[in-house]
């Protein structure tokens, strides 16, 4: 499964297989004939409610991560429609957020590849 991150300010490569933006708000700035995004799942993103609370501050990523997961196992569907993309060929998770770390891209990569579904 090839599961990969880039943010909505890269530039758009061949490499990068099917796009799916995974944030419920359009990236700042980014015209959407340059980010060129496959399907753009906003159910998939996290809660306005948890995304204000994180607030991307990485004390809290853990507890994010934590109910972020618990949000998702209401997405059964959305998420395995993601894992089926994965298995067909690149998948690239596109997020605006600045830290590459702690962000909810890398948390739903992480779940995706987890061996438990």
């Amino acid at each position: 499964m090839g599961i990969r991150l880039k943010r909505a300010y890269e530039k758009p490569d061949p490499e990068d297989g099917c796009r799916v933006l995974v944030d419920r708000i359009w990236p700042r700035g980014v015209k959407k004939e340059e980010l060129r995004v496959d399907f753009w799942m906003k159910e998939i993103a996290p809660s306005t409610e948890l995304r204000r609370w994180f607030g991307h501050d990485p004390s809290k990523w853990d507890e994010f991560r934590q109910r972020y997961f618990l949000e998702l196992e209401g997405l059964k569907e959305s998420v395995e429609s993601l894992r089926n993309r994965a298995r067909q060929g690149p998948l690239t998770l596109v997020y605006g957020a600045a830290d590459e770390k702690h962000n909810n891209a890398a948390a739903l990569k992480e779940l995706l590849e987890s061996a438990n579904p």
